[in-house]
């Protein structure tokens, strides 16, 4: 019976385990990890691409007025000389006198925008008949070495590209990859911000400003710069000045950090339909991606139950992550179609880690719980038949009168059904007048029992029951009832309680029974 319980109560908890497992799948709870991790992607998104907006917004006002006081004050200075800014490019005797002039201004934009960079391009080269002077144009380019450290006191400033003789008189170092004029052989911001505010004259500076991406010459920093055209009085267009985010800064400004996803990363990037151009995005992350600058990167599908996209790059590198556009020129600008974005990306197999890693918690747990059921199952049919088999044993003795209480209901009324059935065989003993006669007649029928009856008699005698005779035998059970039903025959009884009746009397009345 114990065996039967336990193994009914096992079953039962499978079954519960069966049935949440089956809730779970139908539920979606299993893929839950993908839920939470969306969760922290779009976080993480939501507060980037909030950022990057407010950052990017910041430095495009600086970027409007830049050109707006710069041109102002070189229109004043040239006209000294009873010239036009844009007439600079005849005259490039001037131009050293004209970029010190604008220094202040170039430091001043570098400092208050706080950015890594800033700088001056004038459409002009200091000497007009070297070869590849097409290609070389004059300026200045500072650089902040530590934007991080917002110190307008002590700032780290090299002169990047521009005249020697202004980082001597303001007390600035060359940066180690110095050159005096711009190269302008592959700077295709440059040329496009030229060529586009010639083509659209009278336009405010807010519809021209332009966001690139370069490798800065002679070294392998990206960076990103935001340049506008300078324009003179009357206005024509006669170079650009603008602002630089070095990848430095963009990385310690604007990188995910998650315990969760050690490699995860953002990344602002230039978008076309369902492709992203990394090579032309500013990434910011601990994870190295260096491998999948050159790719471009593409959205591939949504995730099942969940809003995270899978991406896919062209070297077939796979992430899962989130993006969204981001407003980097107002709708009126002429650059409102170049499109960008701000994502999140995660490497596809720590998206799968994560869900197999929590899918493993929640198995373990459901382990503890089938394994607590099965224990307790056990406890329980123990805790739960220990009266029942009391009781039973109880049912089994020859007294009931001084049976105590079990506290199960059914085997207290057997035990008191046993109880009367007990008088009530007494009762028809005694009505059957137990005289020394039959007493007599009984023990006579004794002895027409078998030598094998008489041996399982004379035992019942003794007290001794049908299993200890069986072994004391050295029989099967089955034997001794086959000899005990004989016996009952012979001896005209219906069931061992008259026999112990029998005996009972004998035994007090003083007749022996020859055993």
């Amino acid at each position: 019976m114990a065996i039967r319980l336990s193994l009914f109560l096992a079953v039962l908890v499978v079954t519960i385990i069966i049935g949440v497992l089956i809730v779970l799948v139908m539920t979606g709870t299993l893929t839950a990890g993908l839920t939470n991790n969306e969760s922290i992607i779009a976080r993480h998104l939501n507060d980037i691409s909030r950022n990057i907006a407010q950052e990017y917004g910041r430095l495009a006002v600086e970027t409007i007025n830049f050109p707006k006081e710069l041109s102002h004050s070189i229109d004043e200075y040239v006209a000294q000389y009873g010239i036009a800014a844009a007439e600079i490019v005849d005259h490039p005797e001037l131009l050293e006198d004209i970029i010190s002039h604008a220094f202040e201004k170039v430091k001043l934009f570098l400092l208050t925008a706080k950015a890594s960079g800033s700088f001056i391009i004038l459409d002009a080269t200091i000497n007009p008949r070297l070869p590849g002077s097409e290609n070389s144009r004059a300026g200045l380019y500072l650089k902040n070495m530590e934007p991080n450290i917002i110190s307008a006191s002590s700032p780290n400033i090299t002169v990047f590209q521009g005249f020697p003789s202004v980082g001597r008189s303001n007390s600035l170092s060359l940066h180690s990859q110095w050159r005096l004029e711009f190269d302008i052989t592959s700077a295709e911001n440059y040329k496009n911000t030229i060529a586009t505010a010639a083509a659209n004259p009278n336009t405010s500076l807010s519809r021209l400003y332009y966001w690139s991406t370069l490798t800065l010459p002679q070294t392998s920093e990206k960076i990103m710069v935001c340049m506008a055209p300078l324009l003179d009085a009357g206005g024509r267009v006669y170079g650009v000045c603008g602002l630089e985010i070095s990848e430095m800064l963009f990385k310690m400004s604007f990188m995910p950090n998650d315990p969760t996803f050690k490699r995860m990363f953002s990344a602002l990037v230039p978008v076309s339909g369902e492709t992203m151009e990394l090579s032309a995005a500013m990434i910011a992350g601990g994870y190295s991606v260096r491998s999948i600058t050159k790719d471009n990167i593409t959205r591939i599908s949504p995730i099942k139950r969940c809003a995270l996209q899978l991406y896919r790059t062209d070297s077939q590198d796979s992430f899962i992550g989130l993006d969204t556009t981001v407003n980097m020129y107002p709708n009126n600008s002429v650059y409102a179609d170049n499109q960008w974005a701000v994502a999140i990306f995660v490497p596809e197999e720590d998206i799968i880690t994560s869900v197999i890693r929590l899918n493993h918690n929640l198995f373990g747990l459901l382990l503890l719980l089938f394994l607590f059921g099965i224990l307790f199952s056990l406890l329980l049919s123990n805790k739960y038949l220990e009266p029942i088999q009391k009781g039973l044993a109880l049912a089994k003795s020859v007294d009931h009168n001084n049976a105590p209480q079990t506290k199960v209901p059914e085997i207290d009324e057997l035990i008191q059904f046993l109880n009367r059935h007990h008088k009530e065989i007494y009762e028809k003993a005694l009505q059957k007048d137990l005289s020394f006669a039959i007493l007599d007649e009984f023990i006579e029928k004794t002895k027409t029992l078998s030598p094998a009856e008489r041996k399982v008699f004379n035992l019942y005698v003794k007290g001794c029951k049908a299993r200890e005779i069986a072994d004391k035998l050295f029989l099967s059970i089955n034997t001794i009832k086959t000899h005990t039903k004989h016996i009952f025959v012979k001896l005209d009884i219906a069931s061992r309680k008259e026999l112990n009746l029998y005996i009972r009397m004998l035994k007090e009345i003083g007749k022996e029974i020859n055993t």
